[in-house]
Order: structure tokens, then C-alpha cells, then sequence
């Protein structure tokens, strides 16, 4: 039986080549510190947990969910939103449950575009935004993200026939993998963009909540007339530690929203009940929690920045996000420095061009570690000389 078109054509997962390398080195017997991942390290928050046992216990979560899940966790969405955003949303047709950010990332696509239209990705970006690509069998063109912009696209870059062409348009702030964020003015801009060409938006707010030195990111449904043309995706991955529960939601433009709920009726039938439940009470209940992870993060920032000081390591502190974006020395580039590391230092770190073109020159790193790892990462990486 051979494999279908659409199968046979999607990229290769980067981040299972890159957990396959640090495995191997493991499995050696090596104490491998591995930056280059990014799975949150914490626990769910007790409450959360607790929210699910109990939920679990009860027979009626037993049952087949609505198709498109919970009125409760859609309210709770919209709820959220107003309480943390001063955004409205209509929770009945603004609001879609999702099996994690990275599938509504994923079907998206499908479920708006044709075969050989045409989608705007940034890079350095997300590899799996070319998994819907790939399954939709639509073309892309990317946008590059330069450090002298702060890693952000710059629009007027953009050609005559790629804005007539484009239909759609992902953005990501904070930024998996540059740590850089986005303000109130660029997405304005985005917006003006989309309405000037007709281009739906997608935001891809992942890491929504993790924002440094008291700077709380912004969401893109905050500019104004941005449910005219896109939509956001919120994960409880990152927010709340809830990467293996595999829950999130999209929010913004009900046309956008109905084309993945009409999608999702066809492939799924909503997330387990008790999941759906617990999700509510990570929304509503106290964000303590949340704050507490931030400030966390920011410690480890804080260790990482002095650590790389200390071996002349110059790097630019990340904005958001719990990833680092470290240029790499001379003499490498992106693949080699990422093997020499792992090779010669028992550091796995991510190599930059596996997130782009634009992404070559660099290495992501994760603030998901002890900040003693952290600290030991870089004096190995410190003995080798690489940057004296």
C-alpha cells in the first residue's frame, strides 16, 4: 500500500530529527542538558488538576461531547478575553475548542484555501505551518524577520502580486523562535494590510501569556477591526502547563471561525468532556498561577543573559516567549554549531535554519530548564573558547 500524495508530500518533522540526535546521545550514557526543546517543564497547577479528577468522576463526561465542545468553555473563552484583553467575542460564533493551537494551526488551510493559493508564513517561523500547506496543497512565500526590525515583517517588502494573491497570513507574537514581541501599532498595520488586499489573518498566540519586565503582550483581536479579518489561536499549553492535554481555542472572525468548526464536525467530536471542564477552570478561576510561571521564566531569562555574558557570549535578551535567540560564533552555521555543542558539550540546542532560511546564523534555546542546567550549559559551552 503506498502512501497518498498529500502524505507523501509533507515536510520532515523537524523537532523529531532533533529529539532523535539528543535521544541517541542519552541513550550513550551522556549528561545531555537539552535546550533545544519546547515542552513547559512545570506541573499543571493543582487546581487545574483537580478540576479534571473531579470532572472525570462524573458519568455524564463519559459521553460523547457536543460536537463543537462546551458551551461553558466557549463562555469561559470569551470571558477571558474581555477580563484580560477589553475584547468582545461572541462565544456561540466567535469562539472554536481546539485539540491544541497546533491543530487549528494545521487545519486552517484546508479548511480555507484551494489547491495553489497562496499563503504568507514568516521565517524564521513555526515548522508546522508547512504542514498545512502541505495538506491543503497550497503554495507559500515568506516573510522574512531581520533583527534590524526587530523581527518583525516588514510589509512594504511585499510585491504588488503577492498581496493581489495571498490569502492568508500567519503572524506570531511573542515569537517561537526569536523571543521578540509585537505592539498595538503593528498590528494596526496588519490589519490595514488585510483589509486593503483581502487577506485573512491568522495570529498565533501561543505564547499570549509569557511577556517580560512587566510588558504583558498584546493580542492581535485588540486592533481595531481585526475580527473583520482574522482570527487569534489561544493554547493552555504554555499558559497553564497544559502542553500534553492538548486543548486550545481560536477566536475572532465568525466566518473563519464556522469554516473550522465545519471542518472539525467531520473529523473529530470534541475534546473528553472533563478536559473541556478543567480547561473552564484554568480561564475563570485565580491566574496566580500564570503570574507565578512568568516570573519564573524571567529568572531564568536573567541566568541565561548573565551566563552567556560571562563566556562573552553577546546575545539580545528575549522580549517574550520562553525561548532565546543566540547567534552563532564564527566559523559555523546554524546545523554544524548545534552538532558541535552536542558533540563536544552535551548541549542539544535547536539550529536556527530549521525554522527558516532567515533563520540561519542562529540557535534557539528554551528557558524550559533549572536555572543550575542553565548555568552549567554555558560554562561547557564556556571551556570550549568559542567566543574569546
Amino acid at each position: 500500500m503506498e502512501f497518498s500524495e498529500r502524505l507523501s508530500g509533507l515536510p520532515e518533522q523537524f523537532f523529531a530529527s532533533l529529539v532523535q540526535k539528543v535521544k541517541k546521545a542519552k541513550d550513550e550514557g551522556r549528561d545531555v542538558i537539552d535546550l533545544g526543546q519546547g515542552n513547559p517543564d512545570q506541573p499543571t497547577p493543582p487546581h487545574i488538576v483537580k478540576a479534571l479528577q473531579e470532572a472525570a468522576a462524573d458519568p455524564k463526561t463519559h459521553r460523547y461531547s457536543p460536537f463543537r465542545g462546551l458551551d461553558e468553555l466557549k463562555q469561559a473563552a470569551a470571558d477571558f478575553y474581555k477580563r484580560e484583553y477589553g475584547v468582545s467575542l461572541d462565544a456561540e460564533k466567535e469562539i472554536a475548542i481546539l485539540f491544541g493551537s497546533k491543530a487549528g494551526l494545521v487545519e486552517l488551510p484546508l479548511a480555507l484555501m484551494n489547491e495553489g493559493d497562496l499563503m504568507l508564513l514568516p521565517d524564521p517561523g513555526y515548522p508546522d505551518y508547512l504542514s498545512g500547506v502541505a495538506l491543503a496543497k497550497a503554495n507559500y512565500e515568506t516573510m522574512p524577520l531581520r533583527k534590524e526590525n526587530h523581527y518583525l515583517p516588514d510589509y512594504t517588502e511585499l510585491t504588488a502580486s503577492q498581496k493581489q494573491a495571498a490569502k492568508l497570513l500567519y503572524i506570531n507574537y511573542p515569537n517561537n523562535p526569536t523571543g521578540a514581541v509585537a505592539d498595538l501599532g503593528f498590528f494596526n498595520e496588519t490589519v490595514q494590510l488585510a483589509k486593503a488586499n483581502d487577506i485573512g489573518i491568522v495570529h498565533d498566540f501561543a505564547y499570549g501569556a509569557i511577556g517580560f519586565d512587566g510588558k504583558k503582550p498584546v493580542s492581535f483581536l485588540e486592533a481595531e477591526g481585526a475580527k473583520e479579518v482574522g482570527v487569534e489561536l489561544y493554547t493552555f499549553s504554555k499558559t497553564y502547563n497544559m502542553a500534553g492535554w492538548r486543548v486550545g481555542f481560536a477566536a475572532g472572525n465568525a466566518k473563519i471561525i464556522e469554516a473550522l468548526e465545519i471542518l472539525q464536525d467531520h473529523l473529530y467530536c470534541s475534546l473528553f468532556p472533563a478536559v473541556q471542564l478543567a480547561a473552564v477552570a484554568a480561564l475563570t478561576e485565580s491566574q496566580q498561577c500564570v503570574q507565578d510561571m512568568v516570573n519564573l521564566y524571567e529568572r531564568r531569562r536573567s541566568v541565561l543573559v548573565e551566563a552567556c555574558e560571562e563566556i562573552g557570549w553577546h546575545i539580545t535578551a528575549p522580549a517574550g516567549s520562553f525561548f532565546a535567540w543566540l547567534p552563532v560564533p564564527k566559523g559555523f552555521i546554524s546545523t554544524s554549531f548545534s552538532d558541535f555543542l552536542l558533540e563536544h558539550a552535551n548541549v542539544g540546542v535547536a539550529p536556527g535554519n530549521g525554522f527558516g532560511k532567515y533563520g540561519e546564523g542562529y540557535v534557539r534555546v528554551g528557558l524550559i530548564i533549572a536555572e543550575s542546567r542553565i548555568r552549567e550549559a554555558m560554562r561547557r559551552i564556556g571551556k570550549l573558547g568559542l567566543f574569546k
